[in-house]
């Protein structure tokens, strides 16, 4: 056999393009991440719902006097008798189905983890702004709600807590769940980036 057919044996014989490679499969630590992501957006999910079901449900109507009419009149406490209540119930809506999107492509990338980067790049992104929404939504309300609670003796504002009681319980119990919800991202936002991390090639 002469030196140039040496030469030309490897080239000779090439891989077969029929053979069918296996699909990629995450590493353990990757798949671990993303089943903790998908732990973290249900819990989100509940968090929402919850907070959104106990706002759109905290109406109550009492006999209020009013010394410009000669009998007392029925008014109701609602969320939508406030901008910051309604912002409030819109902020808690959306990130509650942004907590469901994003659950379903978490699940994805456990499946399929060809495209985890761009995801994990995605939820980082996404995962703030619902956290700007909802931190600014829960402070609107919780402003608003201080206010219903305290009053503010220096604009004559006076507090209706003490009339409207159930439903100001019902608005705290809103905003401390939603103040979880706040959390929750926080940790998600954490574990995005942590994962990214773990990504960059030492």
């Amino acid at each position: 056999m002469s030196t140039a057919e040496k030469i030309a044996d490897p080239e000779a014989a090439p891989p077969s393009k029929g053979e069918a490679l296996p699909p990629p499969t995450a590493p353990p630590d990757a798949a671990n991440l993303f089943t903790a992501d998908v732990a973290l957006r249900g819990l989100l999910f509940a968090s929402t719902l919850t907070a959104l079901l106990i706002m759109v449900t905290s109406k109550q109507t009492k006999l209020v006097s009013d010394p410009r009419l000669p009998f007392p009149m029925e008014v109701e406490a609602k969320f939508n008798n406030s901008p910051a209540f309604t912002y409030f119930v819109v902020a808690l809506s959306v990130t509650c189905l942004y907590s469901i999107v994003t659950a379903l492509a978490s699940i994805s990338v456990i499946l399929k983890p060809v495209f985890s980067a761009s995801f994990l790049l995605f939820f980082v992104l996404w995962d703030v702004v619902m956290l700007g929404l909802v931190a600014s939504a829960t402070g609107a309300a919780g402003g608003v709600g201080y206010i219903g609670l305290k009053g503010n003796s220096h604009v004559d504002w006076t507090k209706v807590c003490d009339v409207y009681d159930k439903f100001c319980q019902h608005l705290g119990a809103s905003l401390a769940i939603s103040l979880l919800a706040a959390f929750v991202l926080i940790l998600l936002i954490s574990l995005s980036i942590f994962s990214l991390h773990k990504k960059i090639p030492k």
